[in-house]
């Protein structure tokens, strides 16, 4: 990809960092903050870029994707209703090199959805199987900038589990853990603590699925040839 590379955007540092070891690659990091990652997105593309992936872990809508099912989206459903179509060459090759996969609609989303009631509601209503808060972001702006886009995620919380607080409200804006806010928010509701184990295994096992998807995929994550 002389030309070019392909952009990955992802929401936590560990993603990033994951994203990077694919020759070809730059990513970067919303940190959970959809005004954050549309003016770096819109930044990266100025820079030369020949297509964006939307990549990292995201929240299981569909029942019985477990911790660490890697799903390829097909399209993503955005909160505005439009629905974007993820390019069919880049989606099929990452279905291919990912034979164990799902691959379905995702739906985007300005902040997470925690509560298993609402993943529920959000499935039943919309079909998607999983919902992230990058994916949205990466498909409006390829498609406005004329860039094939893709989808990679892999569950981390699946569709019956519901986040405590300290997990919705533990990140900084450049993507790292806010180890701080965690314990405050412990300090406040203690009951919490069992969940807060039991999501950390579930993404750790998420952040598995990731690595062992790059590992797979080759240059610009499977999109090196495509812009």
């Amino acid at each position: 990809m002389a030309s070019g590379f392909v952009i990955a955007a992802t929401g936590l540092k560990a993603e990033a960092r994951i994203a990077e070891r694919s020759g070809g690659v730059k990513a970067i990091i919303g940190g959970g903050r959809e005004d954050r990652l549309t003016a770096l997105l819109h930044q990266a593309v100025a820079g030369g870029a020949t297509g964006v992936i939307s990549f990292g872990i995201a929240g299981g809508l569909r029942p019985g994707l477990m911790p660490g099912t890697i799903v390829i989206g097909t399209s993503v459903i955005h909160s505005s209703g439009r629905i974007y179509q993820a390019d069919a060459r880049w989606s099929d090759r990452l279905f291919e090199a990912l034979p164990k996969a799902e691959s379905g609609p995702v739906v985007g989303s300005s902040s997470i959805i925690a509560n298993r009631d609402e993943k529920r509601a959000l499935y039943l209503a919309s079909g998607a199987f999983a919902a992230d808060m990058e994916s949205q972001v990466v498909a409006q702006i390829a498609t406005e900038k004329g860039l094939p886009f893709a989808v990679l995620r892999v569950i981390a919380d699946p569709a019956t589990l519901s986040l405590p607080p300290a997990a919705i409200n533990g990140l900084n804006p450049d993507g790292t853990p806010n180890i701080g806010g965690v314990l405050k928010s412990l300090a406040t509701h203690p009951g919490q603590l069992w969940d807060i184990f039991r999501i950390a295994g579930a993404t750790r096992r998420a952040m598995k699925g990731l690595l062992r998807s790059h590992r797979l995929l080759g240059p610009g994550l499977g999109g090196a040839d495509l812009g």
